[in-house]
């Protein structure tokens, strides 16, 4: 345990529940980014999120920590090797920008705990880029080295006293550029190695559970109020100022960018609503804790606006970006990053500096510009690097084979077992005995010889479709004398458009459909017949049966 002399229980409580916010983001995250991806290749995107807590946990204790806030090496670059594996944890953290200042502090462990869960999280943004391309054993050594050698220098660039960019005057309340932009720019190299999906852009993916997506989005905003309220390590003011911008500017970037949806696309959509709020997060990050509550408004408002835009950026530079992590988190990191130039607010924090608006000049946006280039070409050049190295060396890009059902490839298992026959409705109650033989129930006698054996088969739309019992119930009544039901998918005439969140839509020439056969006699198959129109068929047709005999 290192020695400590002015440990505050009421900061350090604080920032050991910020450590449990954040890393509930994680899972959250894989939520959000789960419920976006086709259903064949959900849990493989969920694994990809969840092993950053396995893989970067360790690497942050091993090396990564010590990296970004051990004592700097002389060039301001990053950290000695000092505190491998934490060993001689003898000082608490240091006070620089909105770190702790002189008169409290916290225990270096829960200081080390809370950063943790950043460093866990940054790669984890990523993947929503990659979806449906990723190798899972070239990800996990990607991980592994993209976070100590990209994550870590940029975390003491602008979290260490002795960090360049701290010293030069650029601040980052809570990740615009340490999180975001570094992500964002690891992202366009990444994507330049795994290249694009099959047909894309002209095969969308639709997702398989929004509701999934919002409640990922709900834990991730919950999840935020750690993120940006504890990094200040201090339970005072400026946290409760920080939670506040936090969520304001969530609110108004999901309702500026309903607006523009339903400008632009004629909808306001939950997908879309949890997006905005998501980008408003993203660049309210960079501000948290350095401006004022109406300030807050503005950059959520702005955000809103500007990474709906943004969602155009994938086609305008030709790169696949599965769920549009560049619009949301790589534009809103630069974007809040660039606004705290113009917001910043010393009187909401004295460790911070008056922006343009404020009174400040135009200092502190310069600054923010050198941060936000220098943390986009570093992370950029040596992201392409470290991905290249894994491609060449294992492999990076899931084989073309397996992308379209990854959980298949990867896991041996599928996310969900259900089709139109699992999800049907059936008939319950209290669980009885079976009948025995001479109980008196009726059964069905086969046909007799002489009859002839037709089968009747019908295309029924699933949504007509409530009651498997019903469905069973009508035919065996009508003289079915055995029934079989399948999905299947049928073409149409016309495609069908059907509309994807964020503005996309695709055309879906096959479209789900029950196919049920019914095997019956030909004095019932009118009656058949009948009972299936009821249903609202598609299609009905029937064939004549001959009967096989196996000895």
């Amino acid at each position: 345990m290192s020695a400590q002399h002015a440990v505050n229980p009421g900061d350090t409580a604080w920032v050991l529940v910020c450590a449990g916010l954040v890393l509930f983001m994680t899972p959250g995250l894989a939520a959000f980014y789960g419920g976006m991806v086709r259903s064949r290749n959900v849990l493989a995107m969920m694994q990809q999120n969840m092993i950053a807590l396995g893989v970067v946990s360790l690497t942050w204790v091993l090396v990564g920590y010590t990296i970004a806030f051990g004592d700097d090496a002389g060039s301001g670059l990053f950290g000695n090797l000092e505190l491998f594996g934490l060993t001689d944890l003898r000082q608490p953290p240091a006070p620089n920008l909105h770190v702790v200042d002189d008169r409290v502090t916290i225990p270096t462990l829960a200081f080390v705990a809370f950063q943790m869960m950043f460093a866990v999280i940054t790669p984890a943004l990523i993947t929503g880029a990659t979806a449906g391309r990723l190798k899972f054993a070239g990800w996990v050594l990607f991980l592994a080295i993209w976070s100590i050698v990209v994550y870590a220098p940029v975390a003491h660039w602008l979290w260490h006293p002795d960090g360049w960019l701290a010293g030069f005057g650029t601040q980052d309340w809570a990740g615009g550029l340490v999180v975001h932009a570094s992500a964002g720019a690891a992202v366009l190299a990444v994507l330049l190695v795994v290249g694009r999906r099959r047909h894309w852009p002209h095969a969308a993916a639709p997702p398989n559970s929004i509701p999934l997506t919002v409640l990922g989005a709900g834990i991730l905003w919950f999840g935020w109020f750690g993120f940006n309220g504890g990094d200040g390590l201090q339970a005072n003011g400026v946290a409760a100022q920080a939670v506040l911008n936090t969520h304001l500017a969530a609110a108004a970037a999901m309702l500026v960018w309903l607006v523009v949806e339903r400008v632009k696309d004629g909808h306001s959509t939950v997908v879309g609503g949890v997006s905005g709020a998501i980008a408003g997060l993203a660049t309210v990050t960079p501000t948290a804790g350095y401006v004022n509550t109406l300030s807050a408004i503005a950059i959520g408002a702005t955000a809103g606006l500007v990474c709906h835009l943004a969602l155009r950026l994938k086609y305008l530079l030709r790169l696949d970006d599965a769920l549009d992590v560049l619009a949301v988190h790589f534009v809103g990191g630069m974007l809040g990053t660039l606004l705290l130039g113009l917001f910043g607010n010393s009187g909401i924090n004295p460790l911070g500096r008056d922006g343009l608006f404020l009174g400040g000049g135009g200092s502190l946006l310069w600054y923010q510009l050198v941060g936000i280039l220098s943390v986009v070409v570093f992370s950029f050049v040596l992201t392409w690097l470290i991905a290249t190295g894994v491609q060449a060396v294992i492999g990076l890009r899931a084989p073309v084979a397996d992308q379209d059902g990854l959980d298949r490839a990867q896991q041996g298992t599928d996310a969900y077992h259900l089709g139109g026959v699992t999800s049907l409705a059936a008939p319950g109650g209290p669980r009885r005995q079976r009948g025995r033989a001479g109980s008196g129930k009726a059964t069905r006698s086969p046909v007799s010889a002489g009859h002839e054996v037709r089968l009747v088969s019908a295309l029924l739309d699933p949504a007509r479709v409530s009651n498997s019992g019903e469905l069973r119930e009508a035919l065996l009544s009508a003289g079915a004398i055995s029934l079989t039901v399948a999905d299947a998918a049928a073409a149409t005439d016309e495609p069908e458009q059907r509309v994807l969140p964020r503005g996309y839509w695709q055309q879906q020439p096959l479209l789900d459909r029950l196919r049920v056969d019914v095997l019956t006699t030909e004095d019932a198959m009118a009656d058949v017949v009948e009972t299936l129109s009821r249903f609202e068929p598609r299609v009905v047709w029937s064939s004549d049966v001959a009967p096989v005999v196996v000895e």
